[in-house]
């Protein structure tokens, strides 16, 4: 068994090498399929708008790296500087890191280990989640919840959507006269719309694709709801936009935002773009009123409070040693199974070919207890065969070594 991470993060990676190695979870299951027909049959992909990573079983992770590459239609050389690769002990800690929060923009956010359940589903759904991965995941989610537990790691932790709130009272101060506008009804935006729904702003519209799960979330937060498609006539309604869709191409263009900008006669406007890829044109921000802002431009907002947390962290990290030392254990027993099978195999085979050779001696009325006399001999001159031929024919310091192996197999008391 051989486990690697291979990804990018928000630490190694900025947002527009990020967008475009992206997965929408929708197509997270095709693209497995597609992976395990590239020689990688055991993976699971993990991808969020900080990350993009492929936990998988290989003897060769860069068949993962060029796999992603062509998969996006990029070249491997273009991404790999922002890549990273993990072997094995290394790849196991990172999987227990990310899912308690420690690896996140956010330290402590909980969001990460649902998106990694997610992602671990669609991964058995498309039947890529094998014996390896499956144990590597049931015990990060039994880390997390330990961290979560024992420490306080997700203590006045600063969200993104609680970011967003906090960057538009800058721009606003009070927030009661300010429309906001959501687009998409994901989990962010809902997060989001909860958060500014405690503001009690001057009204809240959700526009989504399917006008149905927009009246939906809107019902909930006590908002309006609309198309998508009516966005070129809606947006300079809107002193605030909270984005965060599964698009892969933006949403919200340049020209959009300058027709907005012109109707609102100049009036300053607000967005936030939580999506990777992202939905809004990035030339809209360079516009005049345009405040737009994006998940690594919040980087600095959600680091309040971060001093409590990175004591938590500190003892979350002991945690997560020990929970390693583990898990790399039962990788090495795992390890070990063949041998220990054909071990058992051949004693296994000694013993029926003896077994065989007592019941004819027994048949032909020979004594029995001579008979298991012999069988008993036999079988330990064959057993003790080995060990003891290897025993007598070394020398120097690899029979010494060997000799301290065999008194300690066969828990030998020293003379």
């Amino acid at each position: 068994m051989h486990l690697f991470t291979v990804g990018v993060n928000h630490t190694t990676a900025p947002i527009d090498i990020r967008e475009n190695v992206a997965f929408q979870n929708e197509k997270l299951g095709h693209a497995l399929r597609d992976l395990s027909m590239h020689g990688i049959h055991e993976a699971a992909i993990l991808s969020t708008c900080n990350r993009t990573e492929i936990y998988c079983n290989t003897e060769d992770p860069q068949k993962a790296l060029q796999w992603l590459g062509n998969y996006h239609q990029l070249q491997p050389q273009n991404i790999q500087p922002y890549m990273y690769t993990l072997p094995s002990q290394d790849a196991v800690k990172h999987a227990f890191r990310v899912a308690s929060g420690l690896d996140s923009m956010v330290l402590g956010e909980p969001q990460i280990l649902g998106q990694m359940k997610q992602a671990v589903k669609i991964a058995e759904s498309a039947g890529t989640l094998g014996t390896l991965l499956h144990k590597l995941f049931q015990r990060t989610f039994a880390v997390a919840k330990e961290v979560r537990s024992n420490t306080e790691i997700g203590a006045n932790s600063l969200s993104m959507a609680a970011a967003s709130v906090k960057l538009a009272q800058r721009i606003f101060g009070d927030l009661q006269r300010q429309k906001v506008l959501f687009i998409g009804a994901g989990e962010m935006v809902e997060l989001c719309a909860e958060h500014f729904a405690t503001q009690k702003p001057a009204s809240m519209t959700i526009a989504n694709r399917t006008l149905e799960r927009a009246q939906d979330l809107a019902q909930r937060i006590g908002g309006n709801a609309i198309l998508l498609a009516d966005l070129p006539d809606r947006l300079s309604e809107f002193d605030i936009v909270i984005t965060s869709t599964a698009s892969t191409l933006p949403i919200v263009g340049l020209g959009m935002v300058e027709r907005a900008i012109r109707a609102r006669k100049h009036k300053p406007m607000f967005i936030v773009d939580l999506a990777v890829p992202r939905d809004v044109e990035t030339e809209a921000g360079e516009l005049d009123d345009v405040f737009l802002y994006t998940v690594d431009d919040l980087a600095t907002v959600v680091q309040e409070g971060l001093v409590n947390r990175q004591e938590a962290a500190i003892q979350a990290e002991g945690i997560i040693e020990l929970r390693v030392d583990h898990f790399m254990q039962w990788l090495k027993t795992r390890d070990a199974v063949p041998t220990i099978r054909a071990l058992r195999d051949q004693a296994e085979n000694l013993r029926v070919n003896e077994l065989e050779k007592a019941q004819k001696l027994l048949a032909r009325g020979e004594d029995p207890a001579a008979v298991l006399e012999a069988l008993s001999n036999a079988l330990t001159n064959k057993l003790l065969h080995g060990p003891s031929h290897a025993l007598n024919n070394t020398v120097g310091d690899e029979h010494a070594q060997l000799e301290s192996l065999l008194r300690q197999l066969y828990q030998l008391n020293h003379q």
